[in-house]
């Protein structure tokens, strides 16, 4: 699950604005590809005279608080490429009309996250697959939690 925040001033998006929004930031983790369902994206309107940067009211300013659960991701490199992508994608709404934003990512661990009551599947797993064909959590099995793609070696052993 990404779930992001986006605390805006009072009318900075219209309603159409959220959905188009929204479904940007929807089909950048749809090309992970991670399920749909999965992107939670909750806009908060913050009253003129409620948001402070620096000490000093701020009446232009977007933030962007991401909570990542579904993925993480690896390396100083790809970081900097998935920060750089979120704010393309938030550019047409933000730096395009003059707001000053930011971005957030927090990573929190996998296995303290359920949807409808169903753990996860495994990364790359036929359950995700299905997950992500679907657009919706369901009961999998344990054959299930198996990559698609199986690749066993010959002759290697785990003896621990």
């Amino acid at each position: 699950m990404p779930l992001w925040k986006v605390y805006h001033p009072s009318g900075a998006f219209s309603v159409e604005d959220k959905q188009e929004l929204s479904e940007r930031i929807t089909s950048i983790y749809a090309g992970v590809p991670i399920p749909k369902f999965y992107v939670v994206i909750v806009y908060e309107e913050i009253a003129q005279g409620n948001c402070f940067v620096g000490g000093k009211l701020h009446n232009n300013f977007v933030r962007f608080k991401v909570d990542q659960i579904a993925r993480t991701i690896p390396g100083p490199i790809l970081r900097e490429w998935w920060i750089r992508t979120l704010d393309e994608v938030v550019a047409p709404f933000v730096k395009e009309r003059g707001y000053d934003w930011e971005i957030s990512i927090d990573e929190t661990p996998f296995d303290l996250w359920s949807l409808q009551g169903e753990l996860p599947p495994p990364f790359e797993s036929v359950a995700e697959k299905r997950w992500v064909a679907e657009n919706k959590a369901s009961p999998y099995t344990l054959q299930e939690k198996l990559p698609v793609h199986i690749l066993l070696t010959p002759g290697v052993t785990d003896h621990q």
